[in-house]
């Protein structure tokens, strides 16, 4: 998979812009704390975004195409990131450390991904918030971005499941105009959330 990521990124041109995801950015300021953690970053448009904000950001991703563009633009912006390139279960984070937890189209694979989701939500401290948006299975087939492959989708049933522990404040499938980079583009459906991690 990061061969995919690796070629896709290596081109001159950000994959999906330098500009945040609209729905993360009218979201960020409600983040309790200042430490956020961003995963599948890819190119860093997002963590680079909240950087430029005064948060502190760390960020991963399995391409090191994707690292290079992101500390490129970090550095164009006047920001620094922490950026880590590996699989989350190879990275040495400490439970409980992260104030807020992004995930924008982070399509993990459907074998790992709900044991994914559990190990990010661990590293987020109670009452830490979470901001996701992701591809619905409903835009399966749409030109507009997104994988191939059902099973990398969402629908609102499966979010509820692979993020317990959290309570959701919004919850929805909606159609947005895309307007990200070269494959982001047009119409589109996703699943998005705002949760908060319950105390134990």
């Amino acid at each position: 998979m990061s061969d995919f990521w690796n070629t896709r990124y290596a081109q001159e041109d950000y994959a999906y812009g330098i500009e945040p995801n609209a729905f993360y950015a009218e979201y960020l300021p409600t983040l309790s704390g200042k430490k956020i953690l961003f995963a599948a970053e890819g190119e860093g448009r997002n963590a680079v975004y909240a950087a430029q904000q005064g948060y502190d950001v760390t960020a991963y991703d399995l391409s090191e195409q994707g690292k290079k563009k992101a500390l490129a633009l970090a550095a164009q912006m006047n920001v620094s990131i922490a950026y880590h390139v590996g699989a989350l279960d190879t990275l040495d984070f400490t439970p409980e450390s992260f104030d807020g937890l992004v995930l924008i189209f982070a399509h993990f694979p459907a074998e790992i991904r709900q044991q994914e989701h559990q190990k990010l939500l661990s590293l987020l401290k109670p009452g830490g918030k979470v901001l996701f948006e992701a591809f619905a299975k409903a835009q399966l087939g749409n030109p507009s971005g997104g994988p191939k492959d059902v099973a990398l989708l969402f629908d609102e049933l499966e979010v509820r499941t692979e993020f317990d522990g959290l309570e959701f404040e919004v919850l929805e499938t909606v159609e947005v105009d895309l307007d990200e980079g070269p494959y982001h583009q047009g119409k589109g459906i996703v699943v998005r959330f705002i949760g908060t991690k319950k105390a134990v």
